[in-house]
């Protein structure tokens, strides 16, 4: 029974990490960094498909929005960048 309670609560915290915990790649460096994220979402890896290029979000295609979208909301808007 006390196994059965301690797998349960390992679950349990491994699935609120994933919601709330997010790796996200720097857009200007190579490099990635752990962040808390600001409402739960699934997605735990955010990056800027635009890098650090001019492109607009009508150049670019469907999934490559979504990505960018998530990433400005929260990694730019939540000023998780310094």
């Amino acid at each position: 029974m006390n196994k059965r309670i301690g797998y349960i609560l390992i679950i349990v915290i491994l699935i609120f990490a994933k919601l709330w915990i997010g790796l996200y790649d720097h857009d200007e460096f190579d490099e990635k960094h752990l962040f808390i994220k600001h409402r739960p979402i699934w997605k735990t890896h955010f990056y800027s498909p635009r890098g650090m290029s001019d492109m607009k979000l009508s150049e670019m295609s469907e999934e490559a929005k979504r990505e960018q979208k998530l990433f400005d909301e929260f990694i730019i808007d939540n000023q998780v960048i310094q």
